[in-house]
This record gives C-alpha cells, structure tokens and sequence, in this order.
C-alpha cells in the first residue's frame, strides 16, 4: 500500500516476453496487485509475467482499448497505474506520479513523454504524428495536452464509474484522457516523465494507427457534444 491506498499496476501486453521481465523486475515493493493483460501473445510472455509474480489475465481479441478494459475491470486498488509491456516508459516514477495525483487535487494524472530528452526514444515519425493528434485533441476539447497519445497514467479506480470507454483499439489512450477532462468529478493533470527506447518489436503502424486516432478524436467530440446536451442527473454509466 502507498500512504494507505491499494495499489494497482495494469500493463496490456502482445509479444513483450523481454520487455515485462525488465519492467517487473522493477515494479516497487508497495505496488499490492500487477495485472498482465496477455493480449493473445505467441511468445512467452504470458509465462515470464506469471513466474515474476504477476497476476496474467487473459484478451484473446487482440486491440490496445479491450487489453485495458479487460485488466481495469479486474483492478481492485484504489489507485490504477498504467504501464505498457516494453520497458519504456520509467517504473520507478510510479511513487512520483501518485504523489503528484495526490497533490494535484485531481483525479487522472497523465505521464508527458514531452519533451522528450532521449533523442533515439522515439522516431521523427511518430513525434511529428504524435504532435498533430496532440494539437487537434487540445483543440477539439478547449484543454491543453501536450502527449494524447500517452500510455502511462495514475487515477483513482473511483473515476471508472463516470467515464464511458468504448474504443477497442489505439484511440482507447484518447479516450480516457477525453472521459477525465471533461468531467469535473475526475479532473486532469500532465506531468513530465523520462521516455526511453521500446524493448523489443515495435507493434504500432504509423499511418493506420494516426487516421484511426484522428478519426475517433471527431467522433469522441460527437459523442461528448451530445452527452453534455442530453445530459441529465443519472445518465452517468460505468466503462464498457
């Protein structure tokens, strides 16, 4: 436990047989419950993850956004922290992270990969890409957020009960962003962290994944446009 709370650590993995050894073999000794979700993998993943101590659900659909809501509906902590399987982004800024929600005042706190000091950790590609998605999110919802596409997050599980998370696949990192900022029972907050270079095969495909995030970002607009119009007291429902 961390200053009384349980502790949660949920990692979506497909094919990270290396990276998860790298990341468990550092997960701090407060962290009370490690959730592995092994998204149909055809390495060992699931079997390293399970001999370090982790407790391995299983996605067979394969998508980044049922991976999560498969491990955060099993996520029993007070407090969720999110990881991804490649060793990429710092384990050991989970104890800053928490303090950093618990200071803030808020919610969701979401890990900034922004600016990024290690020039190799990421591609020019995906910078620039990462950019253009970050610039339309900050403009399509009036708040600005420097990483939209960050994987690395602290929040309270009690924010699941009023956000709608529907996306099955990359835009899902969006859309819980969305869910946090636009209800003011959870409330946002970015803080920089140290992004390092991926262990292991890169799974993400530039260009099909950027139109599908851009894509989902208008339609996300859409859906909390008339949300917010529709609105009324008990229309509030739990992630699906």
């Amino acid at each position: 436990m961390y200053k009384g709370l349980k502790i949660t650590v949920v990692i979506p993995c497909l094919n990270e047989e290396d990276g998860i050894r790298k990341v468990l073999a550092h997960v701090p000794a407060f962290v009370d419950e490690v959730l592995v979700v092994d998204n149909s993998s055809t390495d060992r993943t699931a079997e390293v993850a399970q001999s370090m101590g982790a407790k391995v659900i299983t996605e067979e659909l394969r998508g980044y956004g049922r991976a999560y809501k498969k491990g955060l509906i099993h996520a029993a902590g007070d407090v969720i922290v999110t990881l991804d399987g490649d060793h990429s982004y710092p384990v050991d800024a989970i104890s800053y992270l928490i303090e950093s929600l618990l200071r803030e005042n808020v919610g969701f706190v979401s890990a900034s990969r922004f600016p990024i000091l290690n020039p190799q950790a990421m591609s020019m590609k995906h910078h620039i890409g990462n950019t253009i998605l970050s610039l339309v999110f900050s403009t399509l919802f009036w708040r600005w957020v420097r990483d939209s596409q960050s994987g690395m997050w602290v929040f309270y599980r009690r924010g699941l009960d009023h956000m709608q998370l529907h996306s099955d696949g990359m835009p899902f990192s969006e859309e819980i962003k969305i869910e946090a900022i636009t209800h003011r029972k959870i409330g946002f907050k970015e803080i920089h962290i140290e992004y390092s270079t991926r262990v292991g095969e890169k799974k993400l495909q530039p260009w099909r994944d950027g139109i599908e995030n851009l894509a989902y970002l208008f339609k996300k607009r859409w859906t909390v446009w008339r949300r917010n119009w529709f609105k009324s007291p008990n229309n509030e429902t739990t992630a699906s």
